[in-house]
């Protein structure tokens, strides 16, 4: 069998199995970023055009680290306790082909959030975008270093803590991350650790390809997200090639 007869049966199994539970995964992610773009800007009296094009742009930043750093991991969990990781380990299929197939699926229920916060951002608020044609490469690294951190650690904790630490993250990346305003804001040691975890990485590039006016981001963004995301899938890899 080809490898791209593998991949497609994998991707079929795996998205027909969770092809009801992808759907209203979609539905949330437009909810939660509709609700990023229009209620957040009810924290300001009377936003400025910079805070309006920072949610705008961060919404989509959002979509992508909710998508692979919280749900994914919530599914594998389950898998996990279920017992159909085990069964996917008597596959005769290559590991990665699988988290491949997997990848593509949960690429797919983003696109419709990614797309309905920007449209309704631009005709409710016009931010400003200024679109560059890296935006499509742009949200595949993002989604890739996101879909490959979630894998990395999913796999590698116990159900319990890796849903615990999905929680931890999510309430990290809406609170205390520079996704949805400027890094300045936030003290000294956490910029540090920012400029170490993928999130900032991940809204520089983001906003860099959203907004090529306005914001740019240097490759040192580009190379952190490419290390974040190798870590992550080779993690998981290496994880699922256990006996």
């Amino acid at each position: 069998m080809t490898v791209l007869r593998q991949f497609n049966y994998v991707f079929q199994m795996q998205f027909l199995r969770n092809s009801g539970n992808l759907m209203f995964f979609s539905i949330i992610q437009i909810m939660v970023s509709l609700g990023i773009v229009i209620g957040f800007t009810y924290l300001f009296d009377n936003p400025e055009k910079n805070t309006i094009l920072f949610l705008a742009t961060g919404a989509p930043t959002l979509i992508l680290i909710i998508t692979g750093l919280v749900i994914l991991p919530q599914q594998i969990a389950n898998q996990k306790t279920e017992g159909y990781i085990e069964f996917i380990r008597t596959w005769p299929v290559n590991r990665g082909l699988v988290l491949a197939a997997d990848t593509l699926s949960w690429l797919i229920i983003t696109i419709p959030g990614i797309a309905i916060s920007t449209l309704v951002a631009h005709y409710m608020f016009d931010p400003g975008y200024d679109i560059s044609w890296t935006i499509l490469p742009v949200i595949i690294l993002i989604a890739l270093t996101s879909i490959g951190v979630g894998y990395g650690f999913s796999y590698g904790l116990s159900p319990l803590a890796s849903m615990a630490l999905s929680q931890v993250l999510i309430f990290g990346a809406l609170m205390f991350s520079p996704i949805n305003f400027p890094m300045e804001r936030l003290p000294e040691w956490l910029q540090t650790l920012h400029h170490i975890l993928p999130l900032y990485s991940m809204a520089e590039v983001m906003r860099a390809s959203m907004a090529q006016g306005a914001f740019t981001a240097g490759i040192e963004h580009y190379i952190t997200l490419i290390i974040w995301g190798i870590l992550g899938f080779g993690g998981a890899i290496l994880i699922l090639n256990r006996k």
